[in-house]
């Protein structure tokens, strides 16, 4: 750890100690176990747990890995058998789709807590965060629910450094996100379309690819991986096992960004 993250890592441990049992809201990602970690680390098995809503935008591979975290941590571990589309709105996918669907879930998330006689539930947005466009944001400051990374300061490069230091295994692991994220907004979200594209970004990670997304464009999947995979993704049996995956999962086209793979690309045309 560099002396800054040192410092950061200290703050993060007396804000925990000010908090006294804290429910987390967790996926199973880099920031929430990092988050996990250091709250148990600090007050206790006996005051954190950890809840995960086992939603329909949540793929098969996380929801196995948060348990399997807790398990190993032995921290009290809760799952929410909750349907996003239940929640009004949601699968109309507007632009404020992750305001909706944030409302619902973590109302669902402190009513957990609360039933557990924990105050205080935790979030693991960090500061890099901030600059996209995340309307999720927002419906988690009006429930009060806390973010204790980003008032500390620590950047997603912060959070993978310690939890190296920490012996995590999250700390290389992909960053990330709601499968409704790959549909365009506007566009309607269908069981099926999460199915297909948790499906195809298995396939790819399975190959070996150390970052993926597939965007989905009807029927046309977008994929991005990292920029140094490229060309490894064009090889010819590569791109081979791919396109006819893809297309038995239900896709008819599939196509590879050039750009690679970043956070929030489906958000480019509201710049």
């Amino acid at each position: 750890m560099t002396e800054l993250q040192k410092e950061k890592y200290q703050k993060l441990n007396d804000y925990m100690k000010k908090l006294g049992n804290v429910a987390i809201a967790y996926s199973g990602g880099v920031d929430s176990t990092f988050l996990l970690k250091v709250a148990k680390d600090i007050l206790g098995n006996d005051n954190v747990m950890a809840i995960t809503v086992g939603g329909k935008t949540m793929s098969k591979r996380e929801k196995n890995e948060s348990d399997e975290f807790c398990r190993e941590e032995a921290i009290k571990h809760i799952v929410l058998d909750v349907n996003e589309f239940d929640v009004e709105g949601f699968s109309e996918n507007p632009k404020n789709r992750c305001y909706i669907c944030k409302k619902y879930l973590f109302g669902r998330i402190i009513e957990a807590a609360n039933a557990n006689d924990i105050e205080y539930v935790l979030e693991g947005t960090n500061v890099d965060d901030i600059g996209d466009y995340r309307p999720g944001m927002q419906a988690i400051e009006e429930l009060g629910v806390l973010s204790p990374l980003k008032a500390c300061g620590f950047t997603k490069q912060d959070i993978r450094d310690v939890s190296k230091e920490l012996k995590l295994s999250t700390w290389k692991k992909p960053s990330l996100a709601c499968l409704a994220t790959r549909i365009p907004y506007g566009e309607i979200i269908t069981e099926e379309k999460l199915l297909m594209i948790d499906m195809a970004e298995q396939f790819l990670l399975d190959l070996g690819f150390s970052q993926v997304r597939v965007r989905m464009h009807d029927k046309l999947a977008r994929v991005e991986v990292q920029q140094e995979e490229i060309r490894r993704f064009m090889e010819n049996e590569v791109r081979i096992k791919v396109v006819e995956k893809l297309k038995k999962i239900g896709f008819t086209y599939v196509a590879v960004d050039m750009s690679g793979y970043r956070t929030g690309s489906m958000n480019e045309d509201m710049k």
